[in-house]
């Protein structure tokens, strides 16, 4: 009932594409200033926001894609304009504005989406239902999808320890290079997008 070469193909693919470990700078970035459990709250609704959205579109993708007339590479240039905006807020310093918002809005956008799923997550689960066959690939499927947003919420909430530790100077300096880090993830989901286009056209 449980294919193990299936759970650990989509994990491991998972995990290099949503980026636990890198998700931590721009996650301190975007909640510094709130308070303990506010930022604990945001950690889990990040990942419920994420998972969500990746099981619907693991049960409905293709569907949802097709009735919309909506290309994978437009979804990832879509993805990718939306991050730079967001990066383009923590490098000029405009992260604070934010903030002061209702908290599911950072939990919804940009951390559930497009952030955590992304067009290349959401791409590799559409694949990935599409291509189990049988009871075990599909309980393996769901079980790797379950089980890397357990690790991205696990990564998240603890790494509100390193914002004691840092203090406010270390979580400017980390917006910063959170900033960095975006921008450049979003140019390259652009570029990505772009050479998906000419290679189709081609």
């Amino acid at each position: 009932m449980f294919d193990v070469a299936v759970f650990s193909t989509l994990f491991v693919t998972l995990f290099v594409i949503m980026d636990p470990p890198g998700i931590t700078p721009i996650f301190l970035a975007l909640t510094s200033g709130r308070p303990a459990k506010v930022q604990r709250r945001m950690a889990w609704q990040a990942a419920a926001v994420a998972f969500c959205v990746i099981a619907l579109f693991g049960l409905f993708g293709r569907q949802i894609l097709g009735r919309l007339h909506i290309s994978t590479p437009a979804l990832m240039i879509a993805g990718g304009l939306l991050l730079l905006l967001v990066a383009l807020d923590l490098l000029t310093g405009k992260s604070e504005e934010p903030t002061q918002t209702k908290d599911v809005n950072v939990a919804l956008v940009p951390l559930g989406m497009p952030l955590l799923a992304g067009p290349g997550a959401i791409v590799s689960v559409i694949l990935a239902v599409q291509h189990a066959h049988g009871v075990a690939a599909t309980v393996s499927v769901w079980a790797a999808i379950a089980a890397i947003h357990v690790v991205l919420y696990l990564v998240m909430r603890f790494s509100l320890v390193i914002i004691r530790v840092i203090k406010d100077g270390g979580v400017v300096l980390v917006t910063r290079l959170a900033g960095m880090m975006l921008s450049a993830l979003a140019v390259q989901q652009i570029i990505n997008g772009v050479l998906q286009v000419i290679r189709t056209a081609a």
